[in-house]
């Protein structure tokens, strides 16, 4: 079919075509396809095979793509500048098939050029390569940006649900503790009164003592003190505890104090046990003996829920530590480094992710170095995630560092599948992924890549069989912390 007479001299106003000759316009004009879309007409999918390269002449085009299965907008073409005019050369120079899909808005109009016509167009008008290198540099570096920052998205997604996981049950220990806390004050207080009223003062500092040696706050292994045995909350067995509850209520019903039942729980739960409530009975006077129980065992209530209350909020700083070491968020983006640190970091913060997976650590001796540590935990949880992914979630993790050299190495090796050997060399290719549609940008590996071989100068490289797929991560220990 020949070329529409005007489609010559329309090239010629397109920037891409500047500066070619009649010869190579008509040329263009014979090769080409002119093709009119409606509004919403597709112009290509991502995901089918990348066949033709596409010329804008008139109205818009915009090409968006699926991420984390939600349709996300790239770019707006409407062949205003040099950047907008043509879409679909970055598949057919980097990949096999389409990375985005283009459509439609209102009534558009593209001339089409198939695969080997666009690689003749690249031959026989070398201008043309001249214009298009620079605007293809560009939407590389864009996607790689607009990549760097879904990660950063999904890093934020999956610190927040890991937090969330982590801060749970501190927060609910700490919740509960403080909320018990708040019934036993009165009770505690009216049984403080009631004990400091009836008891001698040689009573007080026995009871005192007594006290001490159930639930000493920090042990003292210099402390020949006869210590009368662990609390539950410590490792006792449940069953244990349970028959000692029962002994203790026995003893309280032998001595007609029934109504102190209720505090048998309480008691047993720090090693109070027959030979102890014999020891405490004789050194007091008859009658100030249930006093002595009844303020004893809020007493020791109390205090366990303090201990409760204060493992809580230590277990909650220290989350926010391991949030802090994974972020940085508190120190300059370039540092001295503790790769175990950041590691440590990243596990803790994907621990949902990792729930059916058995993580073995392997970590030789590393000296710290000058590095960017928020930049290298990206790569860790780009490396983690993709091991996860390839396990199905259930497997085995190993991660492994030691010192080769002059170069730190950190190793990760799972046990999924393995990567097929004509795939394996295309792993850290720009916009290249096994993962299925909408599930990954083909990029978390290359800016994991750029990370680790332009930030830090170091090397990534992947081995693979059924059963061990082994990413290994080289980062030169030039900079030396002093």
């Amino acid at each position: 079919m020949p070329a529409p007479a005007w489609l010559s001299d329309r090239l010629a106003g397109v920037e891409l075509f500047a500066g070619l000759s009649r010869e190579q316009l008509d040329w263009l004009a014979r090769t080409g396809t002119v093709k009119d879309l409606s509004d919403g007409e597709v112009l290509f999918v991502e995901g089918a095979p990348a066949d033709a390269f596409f010329v804008l002449l008139d109205g818009e085009i915009v090409v968006s793509k699926l991420v984390g299965g939600r349709e996300q907008v790239l770019a707006r073409h409407v062949g205003d500048t040099l950047e907008h005019e043509f879409i679909g050369e970055l598949p057919l120079l980097t990949s096999d098939e389409y990375l985005a899909t283009a459509l439609a808005v209102g009534h558009a109009r593209v001339v089409v050029y198939g695969k080997g016509a666009f690689f003749d167009m690249l031959e026989r008008c070398p201008q043309v390569c001249r214009m298009l290198l620079p605007v293809l540099a560009g939407r590389i570096n864009a996607m790689e940006r607009q990549a760097g920052r879904s990660r950063m998205l999904e890093g934020l997604g999956m610190l927040a649900a890991g937090l969330a996981h982590e801060l749970n049950n501190p927060a609910a220990a700490a919740v509960r503790a403080t909320r018990e806390l708040r019934g036993l004050a009165p009770r505690l207080a009216a049984a403080a009164v009631e004990w400091g009223r009836t008891a001698e003062h040689s009573e007080l500092l026995l009871l005192e003592r007594f006290q001490e040696r159930l639930d000493p706050a920090e042990p003292d292994p210099r402390s020949e003190d006869v210590r009368l045995g662990p609390p539950a909350r410590r490792g006792r067995d449940p069953l244990a505890e349970a028959e000692a509850a029962d002994d203790v209520a026995d003893w309280l019903r032998e001595r007609g104090l029934g109504e102190l039942a209720e505090l048998c729980d309480d008691l047993a739960e720090h090693g109070v046990d027959r030979a102890a409530l014999d020891e405490l009975a004789a050194g007091l006077r008859p009658g100030v003996l249930v006093a002595a129980l009844a303020y004893l065992a809020p007493a020791l209530r109390a205090g366990t829920l303090a201990g409760d209350a204060a493992e809580a909020a230590e277990r909650v700083v220290e989350l926010v530590r391991r949030t802090s070491a994974y972020t940085n968020l508190d120190r300059a983006p370039e540092r001295e480094a503790d790769l175990r640190e950041g590691l440590e970091a990243t596990l803790a913060l994907m621990a949902p992710k990792l729930r059916n997976v058995r993580v073995r650590r392997e970590y030789g001796g590393l000296p710290d170095f000058r590095a960017f540590p928020s930049e290298l935990n990206q790569v860790w949880t780009n490396l983690i995630d993709n091991a996860v992914d390839a396990m199905d979630g259930e497997g085995e993790l190993t991660i492994s560092t030691r010192r080769e050299g002059d170069h730190a190495v950190v190793e990760f090796r799972d046990s999924g599948p393995g990567i097929p050997a004509d795939v394996l060399p295309m792993v850290f290719q720009p916009f290249f992924t096994t993962k299925d549609l909408g599930k990954g940008t083909g990029l978390g590996l290359h800016v994991s890549m750029d990370i680790v071989a332009q930030q830090h100068g170091g090397s990534m490289e992947v081995t693979s069989r059924p059963g061990d797929t082994r990413f290994v991560v080289r980062l030169p220990l030039s900079q030396l912390s002093e």
